[in-house]
């Protein structure tokens, strides 16, 4: 049987296959752009956790907001967690290999530290001084004493309010050590341990128009929310030096050592030497590493 197709069926027939011709197109299209976009994805960075074991003071004067994310930003294959306590409590943090790297500012304590095989060394890094803070009336009338042992003498003959850290921190060391050279018990109603932070201690001693010893970072970060003058300064005894310490087989070892590598070299310290300057208008750590000043 013979069978004559109309001009309307014809081109019925040639649309149908056109449209089909124009799918299967497009789906070839749609599937290559796929393909390529899949393969020029990038895979996301897999991140190892660092846990960096440091005092109160690095974390409440700031340092750390800019410091740990210029870190991170050059290896980004790190995520740290930040532990900010006393730094004797960071010592012992690292002799549980509870941290991986620590940032503490105590040195006698970080040579022992090492010495004793907790840690596999231990650098300069930054540093920078306390000062003795009080209220603007100075009720023990020290404001200007060259010598801080003088200062503290005075300050318990008058029974003034003193706040302590308590903390066996770095800053706690340094004032017990100050009292020791000063030949004086730190005791009685007017002597208070906090067993707190910098940042407390300081809103505590604002609020009860107390002294307190503290490093000068944390105090300026802090000025505008503290009723409590710089009375005294400038004392060779209030040096204030902060070293890093990779801890002896942490869980992170390589990532302990790339942070003491980016904290000595030079990127680290313009991150510390710049801190500070454009909001105080001064450095608030001054970056010491052997390794930048050889």
């Amino acid at each position: 049987m013979s069978y004559k197709m109309g001009k309307s069926a014809l081109w019925r027939v040639v649309a149908l296959a056109l449209s089909l011709a124009l799918v299967m197109s497009l789906a070839a299209c749609g599937s290559s752009t796929d393909t390529k976009s899949t393969a020029t994805d990038k895979a996301p960075v897999t991140t190892e956790k660092l846990i960096l074991a440091s005092t109160t003071s690095t974390q409440d004067s700031g340092l750390f907001a800019v410091l740990i994310p210029a870190f991170e930003k050059a290896y980004p294959q790190y995520k740290v967690n930040v532990v900010a306590v006393g730094t004797g409590e960071a010592l012992t943090l690292g002799q549980n290999k509870d941290a991986d790297v620590l940032l503490v500012h105590a040195k006698a304590k970080e040579i022992d530290f090492v010495a004793a095989g907790y840690g596999t060394e231990r650098e300069d890094v930054m540093y920078n001084d306390f000062v003795i803070v009080g209220p603007s009336a100075d009720p023990a009338g020290i404001k200007g004493i060259a010598s801080v042992a003088d200062a503290f003498k005075k300050i318990a003959s008058s029974k003034a309010t003193f706040i302590s850290r308590g903390d066996d921190s770095g800053t706690n060391t340094k004032e017990i050590a100050i009292w020791e050279a000063a030949g004086v018990k730190s005791s009685g109603s007017w002597y208070q341990s906090a067993g707190q932070g910098m940042g407390q201690v300081l809103t505590m001693a604002s609020e009860q128009g107390a002294y307190t010893l503290t490093d000068r970072a944390t105090y300026i970060n802090m000025k505008d929310q503290l009723k409590l003058d710089i009375v005294v300064e400038g004392d060779k005894d209030l040096f204030n030096q902060y070293g890093v310490i990779p801890v002896t087989d942490a869980t992170n070892m390589q990532g302990a050592k790339d942070f003491e590598t980016w904290i000595l070299g030079a990127d680290g310290q313009k991150v510390i030497k710049d801190f500070g300057v454009e909001k105080y208008g001064v450095s608030l750590f001054t970056p010491n590493s052997t390794e930048t000043a050889q």
